[in-house]
């Protein structure tokens, strides 16, 4: 089974929902699976009754019931994420129609998976599984190890199979690796991408530059991501190099910034670079820039293209299997694919290409958008409440005021 946000045509039941959302941080600056979460709360609230349970929230919508969860355990993360599993099956085990997870718990009826798995992860994928002493080393690694075992549990109760529960991933490639480490899935779960909200409200290049802080003569890369050395950072410094003319925006989770500010520095481009750390809105960064680079050596979806989509920013990414979102472009026609994103000559040459050939930059741009126009988080939400309404019927769940 497998659901399109783009293409859902089920029949949907006006019966409005109370719904709980379970994420532990429910911030803008979270990253991809917290933005996504978050816009589908901001629709889903318009016809029903949302309660979302976080650690940490960052967010004020009309009509969401907001329930805040104690952090007893910031470290170790593995003891706060069962503290938070169990938290979480105490507030909403009695008095919802649905229990909705982005969250590694072993409870709830809707769990939507944005990363790979920690079984592949630890134990290989499909194709190259660890054998003989390879694997006895690895499961006595995981036995001594209570962080290991404990996302290995969580993993592996989150997706058993139980009636009334079903799976969502957030590409089509994490959708076929959940089906292979976990075969039985290949009956509950489907795809649901992350989407959009076009934007309302534009700047121009010069507001969107002052905004920033940065100068306002020249062309500009746009770089957006929490993990910098995952997503390619270092190759797009190294790219950087042979583009004198060309400055760079970091955007995102400063945890990483001194290791690459010296890599910068021992370039030579670190006057060209502008570390911004996380930022709230990032929409000012789309509009100052003249391109947005995601070399990524990961990513199950990678919203940020997306969103430089919608925003009229040409795209160079890495081609599929490195990133999700690839796998439903076109090379040339509405992004430009990286087929090796460690290659920092090709990238630099791909990003040269967009910058400085003004036909193939608006080409790219009016592709993007017409893209961007076919994933609107209206159509994700309208397929989760397909599924919703399918969990429903079968589950004897009874609202009820929480306890």
């Amino acid at each position: 089974m497998k659901t399109s946000a783009v293409d859902s045509s089920a029949s949907i039941s006006p019966r409005r929902l109370k719904i709980a959302v379970l994420n532990r941080v429910f911030s803008p600056t979270g990253g991809g699976a917290e933005r996504y979460s978050m816009a589908l709360v901001e629709q889903l609230s318009a016809r029903h009754e949302v309660h979302v349970f976080a650690q940490e929230i960052n967010h004020q919508w009309p009509s969401v019931h907001y329930h805040r969860i104690a952090c007893w355990f910031k470290k170790p993360r593995w003891l706060n994420q069962l503290w938070y599993a169990y938290a979480t099956w105490h507030a909403t085990r009695k008095g919802f129609d649905i229990v909705h997870s982005h969250e590694n718990v072993w409870h709830g009826n809707v769990h939507t998976m944005h990363v790979k798995t920690v079984q592949r992860s630890l134990l290989g994928d499909s194709q190259a599984k660890l054998s003989g002493t390879a694997l006895a080393m690895r499961r006595l690694k995981i036995a001594l190890s209570p962080r290991l075992l404990t996302y290995l549990y969580l993993e592996r109760a989150r997706l058993a199979a139980r009636p009334g529960v079903a799976v969502v991933a957030a590409s089509a490639p994490l959708q076929a690796e959940l089906v292979a480490q976990y075969p039985h899935l290949a009956r509950v779960i489907s795809t649901i991408t992350p989407c959009v909200t076009m934007p309302t409200q534009h700047l121009t290049l010069q507001e969107a530059r002052a905004a920033l802080g940065v100068p306002l003569q020249c062309n500009y890369i746009a770089f957006i991501a929490n993990d910098y050395a995952r997503k390619g950072l270092s190759t797009l410094l190294k790219a950087l190099v042979s583009s004198p003319d060309v400055r760079l925006i970091v955007v995102g989770h400063a945890g990483q910034t001194p290791q690459f500010k010296a890599l910068a520095h021992s370039l030579g481009v670190e006057q060209r670079v502008y570390f911004l750390g996380p930022l709230s809105e990032v929409s000012p960064v789309y509009y100052a820039a003249n391109v947005l680079a995601h070399p990524t050596l990961e990513d199950t979806f990678a919203m940020v293209v997306l969103e430089a989509m919608a925003h009229g920013v040409p795209v160079v990414v890495s081609r599929a299997p490195y990133c999700g979102i690839s796998a439903l472009l076109a090379d040339g026609k509405n992004a430009v694919l990286l087929a090796h994103p460690q290659d920092a000559a090709m990238l630099s040459a791909a990003l040269q290409h967009v910058l400085n050939d003004h036909a193939v930059a608006d080409s790219l741009v009016q592709e993007g958008l017409a893209f961007a126009l076919l994933h609107t988080w209206d159509a994700a939400a309208r397929a989760y409440e397909a599924v919703y309404y399918r969990l429903s019927t079968k589950t004897s769940r009874v609202s009820a005021p929480l306890s």
